[in-house]
């Protein structure tokens, strides 16, 4: 067990806050911060900045210039060992004269892996391994999960009543959460390579499913709409409102329509222009697409982190299939009071409540007289 000192957690959490700003910007890279310190001064920071650029321990070393020599690095993620589209960190590491580096935690690419410490050790530098290890691993969860898997990491988000509703009978939702909860349901969208709706969310609300923050400009994320007969008409908020984001319709191969085959392809030809492009998926039973293959097919397209927002037949299939890695509950204080609702989930529950599924919950903010509850399930 190392023994880290007041000053080296400081640094850390310098490092992990540095690594922080580059949210939504990196994947499906992981967001990693760097600090450089000598003689009980910074002398060196940064972070990595968008895919494909340099690293933050790059960023750090080049400001502190020659004055690294000797010096102390803080990361929060071991330096890479391999050529990909930089040069490896831990050889600047080395030749910077750095002689000593903390490392939160081992990177989880079989590239990497410990080989990147390894070098440093060989090297005499002397590196030590797990100050705040599970802040980092939390900060870059959707990049261990899709590093580790042949999954993307699946957030899924609820703004409800007290009484689990989500809409009323006419599908009316806005807005049940006040404006503090929806500014954190942005900030979620941002972090996220991907939202998923279903066909019926998007008939019901026509939302943009973009990144609106109040403090920067947001990054949207791909927008993805499940829609097996193509009924999404060509006049909605995503196919015409301008974004940064792509638009992904999945529609189901299997689908026969009433309407002429020729008037379908018409309609796939005007959707397929400029960010929007329809796919053809397999369905199974009820129409329902095989989220397994559709979650592979996104991580294919280095999709690491998936948020889920609607509607309430998907979110059941979500979760149902065991297919959710974190939950964000939003909960207004209002009561529906009746139960002829949209609720949280469509279709069946357990027989039993014993048979209920058990959530963790492992964090919660009061957003003004709203509450945010963020749970994970129990295993």
């Amino acid at each position: 067990m190392q023994n880290f000192s007041i000053d080296d957690q400081k640094y850390m959490a310098r490092a992990l806050n540095l690594a922080r700003l580059g949210e939504g910007s990196t994947s499906p890279n992981p967001m990693v911060g760097a600090v450089v310190v000598k003689n009980g001064e910074i002398i060196g920071e940064g972070y990595h900045q968008q895919y494909g650029g340099p690293h933050a321990e790059v960023f750090a070393l080049n400001e502190a210039g020659k004055e690294a020599q000797g010096s102390d690095i803080y990361v929060t993620l071991e330096p890479c060992s391999h050529y990909g589209k930089t040069p490896p960190c831990a050889q600047k590491l080395i030749d910077s004269g750095i002689k000593r580096a903390v490392i939160a935690v081992v990177d989880p690419n079989p590239e990497v892996a410990g080989s990147g410490i390894e070098m440093l050790r060989e090297a005499g530098i002397k590196a030590e391994i797990g100050l705040l290890k599970e802040e980092s691993r939390t900060l870059n969860e959707s990049f261990f999960k899709y590093i580790k898997s042949d999954s993307p990491f699946v957030y899924l988000k609820k703004a409800q009543t007290l009484d689990g509703y989500i809409a009323s009978k006419t599908g009316d939702s806005k807005w049940i959460t006040n404006s503090e909860a929806r500014l954190e349901g942005h900030k979620l969208r941002h972090r996220a390579d991907a939202i998923m709706v279903g066909i019926g969310t998007v008939l019901a609300d026509n939302p943009s499913l973009t990144a609106r923050l109040e403090e920067r400009e947001g990054i949207d994320p791909l927008r993805i709409v499940l829609d097996p007969q193509l009924k999404l008409p060509l006049s909605t908020k995503i196919i015409n409102q301008k974004s940064t984001a792509d638009t992904l319709i999945i529609t189901s191969s299997d689908f026969s329509p009433a309407r002429t085959a020729a008037a379908l392809k018409k309609k796939e030809k005007l959707l397929n222009k400029d960010k929007v492009q329809v796919m053809s998926f397999e369905t199974g039973a009820e129409n329902f697409f095989d989220l397994k293959k559709l979650l592979k097919y996104l991580h294919g397209r280095q999709i690491s982190s998936v948020l889920v927002e609607g509607g309430a037949k998907l979110s059941h299939t979500f979760l149902n299939e065991d297919l959710v890695d974190k939950f964000y509950y939003f909960i207004a204080p209002k009561i529906y009071g009746g139960s002829d609702g949209i609720a949280s989930f469509c279709g069946s529950g357990p027989e039993m409540m014993s048979d209920s599924i058990d959530l963790k919950i492992i964090e919660q903010k009061n957003l003004g007289d709203n509450l945010l509850l963020i749970a994970e399930r129990k295993r």
